[in-house]
C-alpha cells in the first residue's frame, strides 16, 4: 500500500501535488483548533487543602520587636563590625577566608532569637537577601523560612509552626489560638538565605521580653551538611537539635562545599568562648587533605583553648555506597585518614579529645539522606542520636 493511500481516497482523481495544495487549508485549520483548544489548568492545591497553602498576612497595629535589639544566638564575635548585621562572620573575615567561605557566611544558618511572651498569636516580619527562596531538593521552609519552638510546662522544647515563604519579604501571621500562659519561645532564622531584617510581632497589650543570648556555645565547623542541607525546617538540622536536647547555645559555621579544616576559619574559632568544637568537616575533603590538615588544626585550637573539649568526626557515607564501591572506597579511606590524624594528637598528649565515628551517622538502612549526601530530616535527627553522648561525655553532662 503506498504511502499516500489515505489521500487518494479523498482525492482520486488529483496529481500528487494538486492533493497536497488542496489539503494545506484543512491542516492549517486542524492547527489552529488543536491551539485553540482550552489547556488544563493545574489545580490549586492551597483550595483543595487549605494547609498546603502559605502563611496569612500579618494583623495590622501590631507592636514589632526588632531582634537586633536584644541579640541572636549563633552570632558569633558580636563585638566586631559586620557587613550585615545577620552575617555569620565579623566583616574583617572578607578577604581572609576563602571567597566561597565568605559568601556563605552570609547565610543566617543556626542563629536563634529567644524571646518570652503570653500572646495568642505569633507574627513576623523579615526579609532574605536572595531571591532564590528554595532549591530542587531542599524546600523553601528550610532554606528560607523561620521556624518556631517553644517550651511547654515541663521545659522541654516543643515545635510550633514554621514559615512558608512565597517572597523575600515576608509579613506574615505564624500562628494564632495559643494556648493562655507566658512562655519561652526560639525561633530560628533561614538556614541557605541571608537575613537582611528581623522583627516579632504580637497584638498591642500582650506581654514581650527578649532574651539575651546564653554563653559558651558548642561550635560546630563543618560542610553543607552542618550548614542545614537538607533539612525541612531551620529547627531540624543535628546542631538545632543537639542544642534544644542539651539546652544550650550552639554556633553552625557550616560551609556548604568549603568545609576544609582552614586555619583561616581557625583563627575565629579560636576567638570564641567554646564550650566546645565539633570539627565536621571530612565531607568536603579527601584523604591526602585530612592528613594535611586535621593535626594542625586541633593544635591550633588546642595552644589557644588548653582545656575545651575537641570533637573529631568522620564523614557521613552515602547512603547508596553500598552500590558505588568507588564512593565507599572514597569514604574508607577518608575514615583512616582522620583516625591515623587522631592518633598522632593522642600520641603527643592532646587531652579532651573524642571522636565520633561516621558509619552510621544516617543510620544502616540507607533511608536517612534525602540526594544520597545530604540529610534528611531523619538523617538529622539520627545525627544528633550519635553526637550525644559523645558531647555529653565531653560537657561533663
Amino acid at each position: 500500500m503506498d504511502a499516500d493511500f489515505p489521500e487518494r481516497l479523498l482525492f482520486p482523481f488529483q496529481p500528487t501535488h494538486m492533493r497536497s495544495l488542496i489539503l494545506l487549508p484543512f491542516l492549517a485549520c486542524a492547527a489552529l483548533a488543536q491551539n485553540a483548544a482550552p489547556k488544563a489548568k493545574s489545580p490549586d492545591i492551597s483550595k483543595l487543602d487549605p494547609a498546603m497553602g502559605g502563611n496569612k498576612a500579618a494583623a495590622p497595629e501590631l507592636d514589632w520587636h526588632d531582634v537586633t535589639a536584644w541579640g541572636v544566638e549563633g552570632r558569633i564575635l558580636p563585638e566586631q563590625e559586620r557587613k550585615r548585621w545577620f552575617d555569620r562572620l565579623p566583616a574583617s573575615a572578607e578577604g581572609k577566608v576563602t571567597p566561597a567561605v565568605w559568601s556563605l557566611s552570609r547565610d543566617s544558618a543556626g542563629m536563634m532569637a529567644r524571646f518570652k511572651t503570653d500572646s495568642a498569636s505569633i507574627h513576623v516580619h523579615y526579609k532574605v537577601m536572595k531571591d532564590k527562596l528554595g532549591m530542587p531538593h531542599m524546600p523553601a521552609t528550610g532554606v528560607s523560612g523561620a521556624d518556631l519552638y517553644a517550651r511547654d510546662t515541663g521545659g522541654k522544647w516543643k515545635w510550633v509552626q514554621v514559615t512558608r515563604p512565597a517572597a523575600q519579604e515576608i509579613k506574615v501571621e505564624m500562628i494564632q489560638g495559643l494556648a493562655p500562659g507566658l512562655r519561652e519561645y526560639a525561633l530560628y532564622l533561614p538556614l541557605y538565605n541571608g537575613t537582611e531584617s528581623f522583627q516579632i510581632g504580637v497584638p498591642k497589650g500582650a506581654r514581650f521580653e527578649g532574651l539575651a543570648p546564653r554563653a559558651k556555645p558548642v561550635v560546630f565547623y563543618g560542610t553543607s551538611i552542618t550548614h542545614g542541607a537538607c533539612a525541612s525546617r531551620p529547627g531540624m538540622v543535628h546542631t538545632a537539635i543537639l542544642g534544644r536536647w542539651l539546652d544550650m547555645p550552639v554556633v553552625n559555621l557550616g560551609f556548604s562545599g568549603n568545609g576544609r579544616m582552614d586555619k583561616e576559619v581557625g583563627d575565629y574559632l579560636v576567638q570564641l568562648d567554646a564550650a566546645a568544637y565539633v570539627i565536621d568537616c571530612l565531607p568536603n575533603m579527601q584523604p591526602a587533605q585530612v592528613a594535611e590538615k586535621c593535626v594542625p588544626l586541633v593544635r591550633q585550637l588546642r595552644a589557644a583553648k588548653p582545656g575545651t573539649p575537641i570533637i573529631l568526626v568522620e564523614d557521613r557515607r552515602f547512603t547508596n555506597d553500598w552500590i558505588t564501591p568507588a564512593k565507599h572506597k572514597f569514604h574508607t579511606d577518608n575514615h583512616a585518614a582522620l583516625r591515623a590524624a587522631h592518633e598522632t594528637l593522642v600520641a603527643e598528649g592532646v587531652k579532651n579529645l573524642h571522636y565520633i565515628k561516621g558509619d552510621t551517622l544516617y543510620g544502616d538502612d540507607t533511608e536517612g539522606a534525602t540526594d544520597a549526601s545530604h540529610a534528611s530530616d531523619l538523617g538529622f535527627m539520627r545525627q544528633a542520636e550519635a553526637f550525644l553522648p559523645v558531647l555529653r561525655k565531653a560537657l561533663g553532662k
